[in-house]
Parts: structure tokens; C-alpha cells; sequence
């Protein structure tokens, strides 16, 4: 089965995006190479502006608006960094943007979004709530939607952080990526199975936000109860393309606990000099917990995204035992 996202659709992608955005460095790691037995590097992508892979993708897909849909604005749904990312993004093309969040989402990515130029919308109570609050909101104003991952230009953007591991180490034979709705999962994998066949694409997810293992499990999207710590890889689905993708160019998955969530951020802060947010430590810890085996001379680049973590969560698991 040809998948519906490709290598040339990703190559267009940073053609697209140009020098607009940072080209994140990848890092190697001595403890996690002596404790995996392989070579282990760190793509430090929440180092990217607004601290996460996201602008990426929104960049691809707001330059693919007409002249009509950029003056009608655009809209979108997001727990932060897509927020973030958008809003950043669509100032920068001369766009209004608006976000629909909920009254529990991040503060410090709220405000974040709103700084970017965002207009932000927090009356959904929840998630679920949130998605009805973003049809109402889409069909009231005529906003052209930029999904948070289920667009295949956003997919393609996503999938330059591929071509910079490859790049920055081609003999790579396992890549690592954690995964909220499936966007930088698919998005890589087309990068990374398009040029480097045999390597190893890993989605990583937490137990309690299994959306793209379950559906990829079903065959189709599940629906989940998403409440991890990892409040970035909480969606309730994963994307019906990215599971396409994801199924079509054979992407693994494995789930990591929330301990193990808390072990990985402590050993990035303290080990490795990354403050990423919990999100961020999920290929880590899939690493740290034996969840993804790693052959003697293989070599693994485990993504890190992002970094917009709130101090009180963050030192609240920094000082836990």
C-alpha cells in the first residue's frame, strides 16, 4: 500500500518552511549508550521556537492558504504548543489566529499563546467539550481549521525533525517519538522509512494516553481517556491519517507509566541539561524503562519536545525521591 504522506512531501515541507525556524541539534548521550548498550542520541527539538516541533507543521499549512482564507483567519485546538506554535506562526504571516483551549489547559501555555497574538478561547470545562466548542467556533466564523496533527501538510511538516536526525546521523536504525495525536510520528516516519528503509520508527505513548497504539490495535481510531502527567501527549485520538501512515510504514509503538514518566524528566534535567516538559521525557523513559530494546551496535535517536514546562510541576517531580 503507497502511504498517503511520502519523503518528496516532507522534502517540500522545509522548502516551504525555509530558514524561518531553528535546525535543532542532536545530542549524544554517554549514561543512556552505557545503560541501553547502543549508541544513544538526544534530538533536542524543544530548543525549536516556542519551545516544540509544532511551528513546523503550522508553517507548511498556513502557506498553502489562499489569499481569502488568510484574511478569514484561522483556527485550531491545542493543550499548548500547537497554541503556542500557531500563534507564533500566523503573526508572523499577518494572520488572526484564534485557539480554542479549556479551563484546565497549562496556564503557562495559555498565556504563552495568548503572547505569541492569539485570541484564546477557554470556556470548554474539558476536552471533549473543547472539540464541540471548536465546530461551533469554525462554522460561526468561517476560520480555515489548522489541525494540531491530522492534516497531511502539517504531517509533512512535522517531518523535517526527520530529515535532521538523518542528516545529523545517518546510520540511525531506531528513532524514537513520542506521540499525542500522531503528527510528528507520521511525519517522521515518512522521512525516515523514505530514506533509510530498514530503520526503526518507535512511537512512544504513556499507559494512560494509549490513543495511536489502541487504534493502530483496531485498525482505525479509537477514542481514549486520556489523563497522563504528560499533559502534551494527552489526546483523545490519534489522527485517522496519521494512523494510516503509521500502520502503512510499519511504526512500532510502546507505552511507558507515569513513574517512569517522572524518572526520564529527572534524569533529562539533571543528566543531560534539558528542561523539557514531561511530554518531552517520553522517549527517554521508554529508553530508562527497557520498554524499546536496543541491540549492541545499533544506534537510537530518541526526539525530545518540548520545553514548555510549568515551574510547579516541574519542581514538584524534581522533588520527588
Amino acid at each position: 500500500m503507497t502511504p498517503t504522506l511520502t519523503l518528496d512531501d516532507v522534502l517540500a515541507a522545509r522548502e516551504t518552511i525555509g530558514g524561518r525556524l531553528h535546525r535543532t541539534p542532536t545530542l549524544s548521550s554517554a549514561t543512556l549508550s552505557r545503560l541501553t548498550g547502543a549508541t544513544v542520541h538526544l534530538k533536542a527539538e524543544l530548543f525549536q521556537r516556542t519551545g516544540s516541533f509544532k511551528p513546523r507543521g503550522v508553517l507548511t499549512k498556513l502557506a498553502a492558504l489562499s489569499d481569502d482564507e488568510k484574511r478569514a483567519g484561522v483556527i485550531s485546538i491545542s493543550a499548548g504548543n500547537h497554541a503556542q506554535a500557531l500563534a507564533y506562526a500566523a503573526a508572523l504571516e499577518g494572520i488572526d489566529a484564534l485557539v480554542v483551549m479549556w479551563e484546565t489547559a497549562s496556564p503557562l501555555k495559555v498565556s504563552a499563546a495568548r503572547g505569541y497574538g492569539a485570541t484564546v478561547d477557554t470556556e470548554a470545562p474539558d476536552i471533549p467539550e473543547a472539540f464541540e466548542r471548536l465546530k461551533q467556533l469554525q462554522a460561526a466564523t468561517g476560520r480555515t481549521l489548522v489541525h494540531p496533527y491530522d492534516d497531511p501538510l502539517v504531517m509533512a511538516g512535522q517531518g523535517t525533525v526527520g530529515l535532521e536526525i538523518l542528516e545529523d546521523v545517518p546510520e540511525a536504525d531506531v528513532v524514537l517519538v513520542q506521540v499525542g495525536g500522531g503528527g510528528l510520528v507520521s511525519g517522521i516516519a515518512a522521512a525516515v522509512r523514505g530514506l533509510r528503509p530498514d530503520a526503526r520508527v518507535v512511537a512512544v505513548e504513556p499507559e494512560l494516553s494509549p490513543a495511536l497504539h489502541a487504534s493502530l490495535q483496531a485498525g482505525r481510531p479509537v477514542t481514549v481517556d486520556a489523563k497522563s502527567i504528560a499533559d502534551g501527549l494527552n489526546g483523545p485520538y490519534a489522527g485517522a491519517n496519521c494512523v494510516e501512515v503509521c500502520a502503512t510504514l510499519g511504526v512500532e509503538t510502546a507505552l511507558v507509566s507515569e513513574d517512569e514518566l517522572r524518572d526520564a524528566f529527572r534524569f533529562l534535567y539533571g543528566r543531560c541539561k534539558l528542561a523539557c516538559e514531561v511530554a518531552g521525557a517520553a522517549t527517554t523513559a521508554a529508553l530508562l524503562g527497557g520498554k524499546v530494546k536496543l541491540e549492541p551496535g545499533e544506534t537510537a535517536v530518541a526526539v525530545v519536545s518540548g520545553g514548555n514546562v510549568a515551574p510547579q510541576v516541574a519542581s514538584a517531580i524534581l522533588a520527588e525521591r
